[in-house]
């Protein structure tokens, strides 16, 4: 039934964000700091849409961070061995995660220089 779907998705999302917490040091760091900005975000003196705007952009790095992790466990599964594909894919996913924090960097400080 539907629900039985969205309940055993719900429990694999919460398995998947356990194992990220217990075994991805980069998850867990961008996670508690993503947690702690939203918290400040309350605190400022801003339209709904520039803290929704703030909130966004921080849910975007885990999002990239996660996809990022998928495409390297998907690798390490694969082969250990080294491959230049293999090690490029690796290299791709990380660029796009120093993108995300760029775009959540650059955005957060413009809001703030503007308060």
């Amino acid at each position: 039934t539907g629900l039985k779907r969205v309940y055993f998705a719900l429990l694999n999302s919460f398995k998947g964000f356990v194992w990220l917490i217990n075994n991805e040091a980069a998850f867990k760091q961008e996670f508690i700091i993503s947690a702690v900005l939203i918290l400040f975000s309350f605190y400022l003196s801003i339209d709904a849409l520039i803290q929704l705007l703030l909130i966004s952009v921080l849910v975007f790095v885990l999002v990239i961070e996660i996809l990022n992790t998928a495409v390297e466990v998907t690798i390490d599964r694969i082969g250990l061995e080294h491959n230049p594909l293999s090690g490029l894919a690796k290299d791709l996913g990380s660029l796009a995660v120093l993108l995300s924090l760029f775009v959540a960097l650059a955005t957060w400080s413009v809001v703030l220089w503007n308060i």
